[in-house]
């Protein structure tokens, strides 16, 4: 019941409802993942579905995505005490969104899963330039993931042209580029060279852990 709550106070633009539901789960013993994988990503993905078809209003969007945020907020502390410091990550990520774009909420719900799945996080924020990008993957040669997020199809060409330069400043590196958000497809990930797309968080961190276990 309460997992169906959290998901219809996102999906209604109830932020306040979302953090007390989410606290309320948290004490009832609910596994993080659990309350990601079936309240929070799916609230996430009929977001996007409605921004995708505008079937929605924009103010209806807006208050979805701040019940989100306060969902992720409610989350993040209890995340850091569930994490193992003693476990070795699987890899180490970069997760930013392109430049042009100030959205966070899809990039912060991939974040959390790749850490819940066991990666390395170093999360770059919103309207990141390729310059930015391509300084963090040279200062942390330990990096082996790029994620890259926008939910404007005006920033499209913005992700297309940072994949085009991280392959370009990395040829003999090994690095494997993800990419996702509402307006991207497969179509458009495989044109423009990326490895990987998926259409929520808890299938981009399966898929990344492809890359890295056998």
């Amino acid at each position: 019941m309460l997992l169906h709550q959290i998901r219809d106070s996102i999906e209604n633009g109830y932020p306040k409802d979302t953090e007390n539901y989410i606290q309320q789960a948290l004490k009832e013993g609910y596994p993080i993942k659990r309350i990601l994988e079936e309240s929070m990503v799916p609230a996430m993905q009929k977001i996007g579905d409605l921004y995708r078809s505008a079937d929605t209003f924009i103010p209806q969007i807006l208050a979805s995505a701040r019940s989100m945020r306060k969902g992720l907020d409610a989350l993040s502390p209890y995340l850091e005490k569930e994490t193992d410091p003693s476990l070795a990550p699987i890899a180490t990520v970069i997760v930013g969104t392109v430049a042009g774009d100030l959205h966070d909420i899809g990039k912060n719900l991939v974040a959390i899963m790749f850490r819940c799945a066991g990666f390395q996080i170093i999360d770059l924020g919103v309207d990141v330039s390729s310059k930015v990008f391509l300084k963090t993957i040279k200062e942390h040669p330990e990096v082996s993931l790029v994620c890259i997020s926008t939910l404007l199809t005006t920033s499209m060409p913005q992700m297309k042209q940072l994949v085009k330069s991280i392959r370009h400043a990395f040829p003999g590196r090994p690095l494997k580029i993800m990419v996702g958000g509402a307006p991207v497809t497969q179509e458009f990930a495989d044109e423009i060279g990326a490895d990987g797309y998926t259409e929520n968080a808890v299938d981009a961190a399966r898929l990344a852990r492809t890359f890295f276990t056998s």
